[in-house]
């Protein structure tokens, strides 16, 4: 399993180019082999973060130079090391209970043995 960081989008200023928003996604899978059945246990978060670009700064980049690492990087600054973390372990427990649920649904009359 290795999480996986991806901008869904960027939103940026019309006037200089200046990236506002980044829209995130960050998922993990899990692939599970019994015999010849494959099981997969997913975990995902969306979310956004927000910036205020200055043209003027000598980091700043443009918009044609932006690569996906680079937004990445910066929704990952904008939220600090611990809401990083905080987030990628959301969904190693969203795939651990996909593994062994802790919560079954259904009614008794539709149980089938």
């Amino acid at each position: 399993m290795a999480v996986n960081w991806t901008i869904a989008t960027l939103e940026r200023n019309a006037s200089d180019d200046g990236v506002i928003v980044a829209h995130w996604t960050v998922s993990d899978v899990e692939e599970v082999v019994e015999g010849e059945e494959v099981t997969y246990h997913t975990g995902q978060s969306y979310g956004t973060s927000a910036f205020s670009p200055n043209p003027e700064a000598d980091d700043f980049v443009a918009f044609a130079d932006i690569t996906e690492e680079i937004a990445v990087q910066w929704c990952q600054d904008s939220m600090g090391e611990e809401q990083v973390t905080s987030i990628e372990e959301s969904i190693a427990n969203q795939i651990a209970e996909q593994a062994s649920p802790s919560i079954f649904t259904g009614v008794p009359w539709n149980e089938q043995n």
